[in-house]
């Protein structure tokens, strides 16, 4: 019975996610359909995949502009003062900056001694150091930001000497799976998923 219940708790990691993810681009996708086929004389298969693409598009070019990007910020501070959207709204949405802009964000997992010399810690070297800084420092020092389990905005941002880091050959999308998870899933090797 030990076996059967493994099995079934392995079965809902692999499955519950991919049934969550289709299920809402099934819904995102029929919805778009259906609106269309009300809106539009001409209708045919497919026609709310290429608006939803359209749309995605377009919203990301009217971003760019100030007014636009004023709407935004004030719509965003709207569904950040309802409670419970709230919580998805911005669990959903630091999730997709993480991975979506993780290639500019992160541009090395490393660990680093924390939060004492005796600890470990994985994060990811950030910017250069600038002049104030390195003036003040004695020997080289590095910029690393260390993220916090299952919130990757909030985190600590530390300099570390050059020599205390060890350098990670693991993958950006791994590593962010391995702090979203608090561990649970290990970061993998670059070489893995050539």
């Amino acid at each position: 019975m030990n076996r059967l219940s493994k099995y079934f708790v392995n079965g809902l990691i692999v499955i519950v996610p991919i049934a969550i993810t289709a299920f809402v681009i099934i819904q995102i996708f029929s919805i778009t359909e259906e609106m269309l086929g009300v809106y539009l004389p001409v209708h045919f298969p497919g026609v709310g995949i290429i608006a939803v693409l359209l749309l995605i598009i377009l919203t990301g070019w009217l971003s760019s502009y100030w007014a636009l990007k004023r709407a935004l910020e004030w719509g965003e501070r709207l569904l950040e003062s309802i409670p419970i959207i709230k919580f998805i709204y911005t669990s959903i949405k630091q999730l997709s900056t993480a991975v979506f802009e993780s290639q500019q964000l992160f541009k090395q997992a490393v660990l680093v001694p924390y939060p004492h010399q005796d600890a470990k810690a994985l994060g990811f070297v950030m910017s250069e150091i600038s002049d104030p800084l390195k003036n003040v420092l004695e020997d080289e020092h590095v910029c690393v930001y260390i993220p916090m389990s299952f919130n990757l905005t909030n985190g600590f941002n530390i300099l570390v000497p050059k020599k205390d880091i060890i350098m990670l050959d693991v993958t950006n999308e791994s590593t962010l799976q391995y702090l979203f998870t608090a561990g649970m899933i290990m970061p993998t090797a670059n070489d893995a998923h050539k």
